[in-house]
């Protein structure tokens, strides 16, 4: 399984490493450059393209992760089923479809896209800031997971009801909300009423 960690370097065909980059964009998500990834997420942060994924069970429960305590952003946190950002040049889809396998080991069986969402989430544990243009991604799961201890410490699926409980008791991602809200309308297109979210 392909694995790229936050801070490490990703190493291309010729065989030299070189560090992750992200995608700068504008307000409206066009392109303008790239930075290294940690560089990026440094006070005041660079606005650059990120994706959020949400996948659903098929009884409508979400599937959350804890982020691996190694981590260097927002270790131990609850956050939604996976988040990361497009290498320069990647597809959101594709990279929000490779990041989810990376991560999970499993693949979605539907993945669509839920729009976008702008934001500026400061980190007060780490001092990062995320300026991201996300884009948001529902799906399903349907085969049996294989998290990377060095990106997830552990997961659960749970219903509206059981994620106010924990959101109320655990510490979850500064940027939880905001794109579980912006996502909120596609995921009760996927999930149906009778789910609640």
């Amino acid at each position: 399984m392909p694995i790229t960690p936050a801070t490490a370097t990703h190493t291309p065909s010729n065989g030299t490493a070189d560090p992750i980059l992200l995608e700068l964009v504008d307000e409206d998500g066009v392109t303008i450059g790239t930075a290294e990834k940690l560089a990026a997420h440094q006070p005041p942060g660079q606005l650059h393209r990120a994706f959020s994924v949400f996948l659903f069970d098929e009884q409508g429960r979400l599937l959350l992760q804890q982020r691996a305590l190694g981590k260097y952003h927002s270790p131990g946190v609850w956050s939604n089923t996976c988040c990361g950002h497009p290498y320069p040049g990647e597809a959101p889809f594709a990279a929000a479809a490779r990041r989810t396998y990376e991560e999970l080991g499993a693949s979605p069986s539907l993945l669509a896209e839920a729009g976008t969402v702008r934001y500026n989430h400061p980190d007060p544990e780490s001092g990062l800031v995320e300026q991201e243009y996300n884009h948001l991604f529902v799906g399903m799961v349907q085969s049996p997971l294989g998290p990377d201890p060095e990106e997830i410490a552990s997961t659960a699926f749970v219903t509206p009801a059981e994620l106010a409980e924990r959101h109320a008791r655990a510490p979850f991602s500064a940027w939880f909300m905001t794109v579980l809200d912006a996502a909120r309308p596609a995921i009760r297109e996927l999930t149906g009423p009778s789910a609640g979210w």
